[in-house]
């Protein structure tokens, strides 16, 4: 067990799980004083039928008094601002947030403006900004992976100076999380593999970061092992509900973890993608996961190496020599991504050049790099990668993870 010495560890959202949990809602917002709430969903979710069966589930207790659901793919400060006003027109007192982390950030957002009264969302970017708690929030993830459900973060794209900005402070958590296995059964098998990468990279740079701690540390772990052993049967048999509560359950151990330590490189690099090329953040975690791991493995390779045995298993590690033991993670990680890809006939990227836009045109390209370089630069979370970076290594990452090739580890400059 690794010990800091000294650490701090927070949990503040009540998660309550399990198959017809949606209909616990009314209750839990009458403990917490409200009584009219707003859903925030996307178009998406709500097509698929989803916001219907929260709504059903909400009926006879206490039916929502406005749904909006013209949530981007990514979340944006206009979007926040218009959803706000709304909020504040129709007279609601909570939120109910349905959906990814899109929705999850935007709701956030949205509690921001309408619990400070707020005119512009800008005043609140950063860290510790905000102090004191905001209106009452639930999150209906629809998704297993952001684990945005139980963060407090989120982040929200200033189409202004094409960045994503962040927002975090533990007044953002949601106070109540609600996962039901009914919120996921109709997400496409290559979004199910996409976003529980999402949660396996929160987990394992959770667990291989400067700030980890035993607590959050049993966290990644179930999290990296819920998922190493569920997502592929659930990608194969989407109507696997108990699979689909399984990963939902890793997707908020994952959160939490994350939320009690600190991220690097592969979320740094991942917003900066979003931000450009408005890439999916569960797509950029997928793929970045193993280049992040290559590029630090100077710095934490046993801590890497440790995670081969929720990953694999415990043959594979026993058989694997210490020393190679964060090379077979990566190694796991790469042949669990291909297994994915051929999973959902190509669907699932596993590097950039292979990412495509809704009409079919490449999202990322070789001309894009530099400018994601630059941008990660700017990026707050990049202070906590375990090594230093610069342009030229953002950049040499960049290309590595565009084309598809392993790191050339012996590039990386180490401060």
């Amino acid at each position: 067990m690794y010990n800091s010495g000294y650490y701090e560890f927070f949990c503040g959202v009540k998660t309550v799980a399990g198959h017809e949990a949606l209909e616990r809602i009314p209750a839990l917002l009458e403990g917490l004083g409200a009584s009219k709430p707003m859903i925030v969903t996307d178009k998406g979710v709500a097509a698929a039928g989803l916001v219907s069966i929260v709504e059903e589930a909400l009926a006879s207790g206490m039916p929502a008094v406005a749904v909006e659901d013209d949530v981007p793919v990514d979340s944006d400060v206009g979007t926040v601002h218009r959803i706000a006003s709304v909020y504040r027109d129709a007279g609601c007192d909570a939120l109910i947030a349905v959906g990814g982390g899109s929705v999850m950030d935007t709701a956030k957002g949205v509690n921001i403006m309408v619990s400070e009264e707020a005119e512009s969302l800008l005043d609140f970017s950063g860290a510790g900004v905000l102090k004191r708690p905001l209106k009452p929030l639930v999150a209906v993830p629809t998704t297993a992976g952001t684990g945005s459900e139980v963060t407090l973060v989120a982040v929200i794209n200033d189409p202004s100076v094409n960045r994503k900005l962040l927002f975090s402070s533990h007044f953002l958590l949601p106070d109540i999380a609600v996962l039901d296995p009914r919120m996921t059964l109709t997400l496409p098998p290559h979004l199910t593999a996409a976003t529980a990468m999402d949660a396996m990279t929160h987990a394992v740079e959770a667990y291989t970061c400067l700030s980890k701690n035993p607590i959050s540390d049993a966290f990644a772990v179930e999290a990296i092992s819920l998922i190493s052993r569920n997502l592929m049967a659930v990608v194969k048999r989407p109507e696997d509900q108990e699979g689909r509560l399984a990963l939902a359950t890793a997707a908020n151990l994952a959160g939490i973890a994350f939320s009690n330590s600190m991220v690097g490189m592969v979320h740094t690099l991942g917003h900066s993608v979003g931000g450009v090329c408005h890439v999916a953040h569960g797509t950029c975690m997928s793929i970045l996961l193993p280049y992040g791991l290559e590029y630090n493995m100077h710095r934490n390779g046993h801590w890497t190496g440790e995670l081969l045995y929720p990953i694999a298993g415990e043959a594979v590690y026993a058989a694997t020599a210490p020393d190679k033991r964060a090379e077979k993670t990566v190694a796991c990680i790469r042949e669990f991504n291909q297994a994915l890809y051929e999973a959902t006939d190509g669907r699932h990227s596993r590097f950039f050049k292979e990412v495509t836009d809704q009409n079919g045109n490449p999202a990322v390209t070789r001309e894009h790099l530099p400018a994601i370089a630059r941008t990660a630069l700017g990026d707050g979370s990049i202070f906590y990668n375990p090594e230093e970076v610069d342009y030229d290594d953002a950049l040499m990452v960049m290309e590595a993870s565009w084309a598809g090739d392993p790191l050339d580890r012996s590039r990386v400059k180490t401060a």
